[in-house]
């Protein structure tokens, strides 16, 4: 199986919820986008954690008693340095199986999640509008509704 070491603490920012990434949002849209197969627009960002978190914890069961509520914005990185001596520095980390990433494009998820495509404004470089088309994969449990509108 394909396998990528990331820093534990790019992986705690997807399962917790915490954005404790030593590399901050940079850490999170690498490991989203490696584990998704996917180039992640911003408002992306939560759907694809909320796909990706039970992936890392099935990888890693033993995350799963990580108790981010003890973590605050005064000691996160003292909790963080906690977390390393307990779980390793590195940990593998394998893509999202088929059927487990909901692949929208990016322009139609926005405008799903804005209820109104007016309120999207596209720029058109080069005099081409982006392919706006949904993209839908796969059907994912809690995944914003592709292709609405």
């Amino acid at each position: 199986m394909l396998t990528k070491q990331y820093h534990l603490s790019d992986i705690v920012s997807i399962t917790t919820g915490r954005l404790v990434s030593t590399r901050h949002m940079e850490g999170v849209y690498d490991i989203l986008n490696y584990m998704t197969g996917d180039n992640l627009f911003t408002h992306q960002i939560p759907r694809a954690s909320r796909e990706c978190a039970p992936v890392l914890l099935g990888q890693h069961p033993q995350l799963k008693e990580i108790d981010e509520s003890e973590c605050t914005t005064e000691n996160w990185q003292e909790w963080l340095d906690g977390l390393v001596k307990k779980y390793g520095e590195w940990l593998p980390v394998s893509p999202v199986g088929e059927g487990q990433h909901l692949k929208i494009n990016p322009i139609s998820e926005l405008e799903a999640m804005v209820n109104d495509p007016n309120k999207v404004i596209v720029v058109q470089v080069g005099g081409e509008r982006p392919n706006t088309q949904c993209t839908a994969t796969a059907t994912h449990p809690g995944a914003a509704t592709p292709c609405s509108g």
